[in-house]
């Protein structure tokens, strides 16, 4: 009866006063009628809701060619030109908005530490708060699924690959030289600060064509775009001190942090299995500027370090053990500028330039390593909806590397100039709110071997359900051979992986589940025929393996109150020939299982979180010579609990406390054996250990801010 008389007075109103009727119905893409929607005339006050029934109808004055508007919560605007006398009678069906929060995420292989991510399963403050990371977000990664636990080496080792197959980029320029160099069995850490990056991405697989030379992982680093406010970081330490300042000005800002690190006075007070003549000194310095501009954000990223060491280390074949020295020096320069062009175009561009220089001393021989090497990037985005978008761009490598190896009676010069040349392209298409799809492909010219490689690669995603999706990923990953080959050898290939992945996620309320099963293939490894890589090695690319493998992860921070906890598994499948292997084996970085649970817990009466994580990894291969197969022995499995404590002194300072390996484990890494064999015919071998079993830090945090209330809690 109501819309009788709806009806009536429109008819009324458009007989006595020349008014043109409006009316339809909206309904979704089940023909499911929507109720509350807005319809109105753009630029006018004429318009109605939608009724139970979905339909609308009011009059207008207007007349010729109008912007009739349709919206609605977690559906996309739809706008139809038309003129006002066409406009009656109306079947408007809406799209769900493929932008919204509960949209499909593309996912596969992927995780992110992202306070703006859609699915993040580590914020970035996860990446230092971990106990047994030590401040370093390689060692927080390293807790996630699809990891190895090298303890003695300290890079990532990703589903069977060894730590060169991983990239980093910052600001999605690449980093050549991520981690600071050590001797054997001191583990190496990354360069960088996290204190200047708010977001992280750690592909294990799959990812975007945007990036290449990686076998099998990228790592994104992205700075932090606007400081929030001006603050001075004052940090003292068992093994050293930093010191950090932002400066904020209307539309640009400036941060940097300096450190220096002397373990030497930590070694006075704790054993230590090596004799140290020069224990570990690093000096390290960083700085972030960034400008902003009426369309974009320019960002200048500079970072310096500087580190020294000298050693004797055990060794089964030298009775007076091994003398070591290190003297490394590093810069880094980044600049990066990302913005809009109009009409839904995106650029992203910029270039990096590294050098380093390695002076090392290995009992009379004397190695001297130079690297130049440089990255330039240019990449546009082209959006013609939330449905399609596009983009496309080209990177430059180059790569300069010499080393000078100089002993009593030899003197050699070896290196190598690498230039590659690469071309990608990318779509991603939204078919819906549940189904995404990413294409691309990449191609890379290789000057050094005179060689285009082109890779295919693509992504799949489809919602399962509200909170569930499952995703497909292929791709086909190239990377050239590392320095220690190519400074005696060119006449190779690149060496190739394919990437096959399965991913589950389910996130709901503070909870996150996620399942991934795997499989890469690997092909023209490269090969050797003597004991370690040298100038008389003869070299070919036939090489190949696989990594085959599952990776589990869950999260929850909601259960119980001031409880934040993960849960991670591996289990790794894999064998390669490669190298000197004289057949088919798993590689002695490898291992078939990891776990890991970290916690943290805040006591709101004592002012603290405390942090807790257990490691548990599975032996590694190693060689027994006493034996006819060939890496077949297994060391015993790593075992590792750490814990830390933060107390907040007052809101602005903060004492911390950690130590790993809490319980003492006496870890065993591999074992080395003797070259010769002794009277028996056996070979004597001795254990490979941590330098140390157990590590302590305190540390005073003082942060001096603007509003008196930021501290650095979230960043322990």
């Amino acid at each position: 009866m109501k819309s009788l008389i709806k009806i009536l007075i429109f008819i009324v109103s458009t007989i006595l006063y020349g008014q043109t009727t409006i009316s339809g119905k909206v309904t979704d893409n089940k023909n499911q009628p929507i109720e509350g929607a807005n319809v109105y005339l753009n630029g006018t006050y004429d318009g109605a809701t939608t009724d139970i029934a979905g339909e609308f109808l009011f009059t207008t004055e207007e007349k010729g060619t109008q912007a009739l508007v349709i919206s609605f919560l977690s559906f996309e605007t739809e706008t139809i030109f038309d003129d006002v006398s066409k406009l009656s009678n109306l079947q408007i069906k809406l799209r769900e908005d493929v932008e919204s929060l509960d949209a499909v995420v593309l996912s596969a292989g992927t995780f992110e530490a992202s306070d703006n991510s859609k699915v993040s399963v580590l914020k970035p403050l996860d990446v230092v708060t971990t106990a047994s990371a030590l401040g370093d977000f390689v060692g927080a990664l390293q807790t996630l699924p699809g990891t190895s636990t090298n303890v003695e080496d300290g890079r990532l080792f990703v589903r069977g690959g060894g730590a060169e197959e991983t990239q980093f980029f910052i600001d999605g320029i690449r980093v050549f030289t991520p981690y600071t160099p050590t001797p054997n069995n001191i583990p190496a850490r990354s360069r960088y600060s996290p204190f200047l990056f708010d977001g992280i991405t750690f592909s294990t697989g799959g990812y975007s064509s945007e990036f290449g030379q990686a076998l099998s992982s990228v790592v994104l680093l992205n700075t932090i775009d606007e400081p929030v406010q001006e603050k001075t970081e004052i940090n003292l330490m068992t093994v050293g001190g930093q010191l950090g300042n932002t400066q904020k000005w209307e539309k640009s800002s400036l941060s940097f942090n300096a450190s220096y690190i002397n373990l030497g006075p930590y070694f006075n007070l704790f054993n230590n299995r090596n004799n140290w003549d020069r224990p570990l000194q690093a000096a390290q310095g960083e700085s972030v500027y960034r400008q902003r501009l009426d369309n974009g954000m320019l960002k200048f990223y500079a970072a310096f370090d500087i580190t020294d060491i000298a050693v004797n280390q055990e060794d089964i074949n030298f009775e007076d053990g091994i003398d070591f020295s290190l003297n490394n020096r590093n810069f880094y320069l980044n600049t990066s500028y990302k913005g809009m062009l109009g009409d839904s175009w995106s650029l992203n561009t910029g270039l990096s330039y590294t050098y380093a220089k390695n002076d090392i001393g290995i009992m009379t021989s004397d190695i001297v390593g130079k690297e130049n090497s440089a990255h330039m990037k240019l990449k546009l985005k082209k959006r013609f909806s939330s449905r399609y978008k596009l983009s496309f761009g080209a990177e430059q490598f180059l790569t300069d590397f010499e080393e000078n190896f100089r002993e009593s009676t030899t003197d050699e010069t070896y290196g190598f100039k690498n230039n590659i040349t690469a071309g990608f392209v990318e779509a991603d298409v939204i078919f819906s709110k549940d189904l995404a799809l990413k294409v691309g492909v990449r191609a890379d010219y290789s000057s050094i071997f005179d060689d285009t490689n082109i890779a295919p690669r693509a992504a799949l995603a489809y919602k399962t359900s509200k909170n569930g999706q499952i995703s497909l990923a292929y791709g086909n990953f190239f990377q050239n051979p590392n320095s220690s080959i190519l400074k005696f050898e060119q006449d190779l290939r690149a060496e190739k992986t394919s990437h096959y992945i399965l991913n589950y996620n389910y996130v709901n309320e503070g909870k996150f589940f996620r399942a991934e099963a795997y499989r890469k293939v690997y092909n023209y490894l490269v090969k050797f025929d003597t004991e370690f890589t040298s100038f008389d090695s003869n070299y070919n690319s036939d090489g190949d393996g696989f990594a085959q493998g599952v990776d589990l992860f869950w999260r929850d921070n909601s259960s119980v109150k001031n409880l934040d906890y993960w849960i991670s598994y591996s289990y790794l499948d894999t064998e390669r020939n490669y190298l000197n292997f004289e057949t088919s084996a798993q590689p002695n970085f490898a291992t078939n299982h990891n776990f890991s649970i970290v916690g943290k817990y805040w006591i709101e009466s004592l002012k603290s979180q405390l942090g807790f994580d257990y490691i548990f990894s599975s032996g590694r291969p190693y060689d027994n010579p006493n034996t006819d197969a060939f890496l077949a022995e297994r060391a015993k499995p790593l075992n590792s609990i750490s814990l830390n404590w933060a107390y907040l002194i007052d809101q602005q300072k903060i004492l911390y406390f950690s130590i790993n390996n809490v319980l003492g484990f006496r870890n065993i890494n591999g074992y080395q054996y003797a070259n010769t064999p002794d009277i028996n015919g056996q070979f004597d071998r001795i254990a490979l250990r941590p330098a140390a079993d157990q590590f302590f830090f305190v540390g005073f945090f003082w942060t001096i801010s603007e509003d008196g209330k930021d501290n650095q809690l979230d960043n322990l």
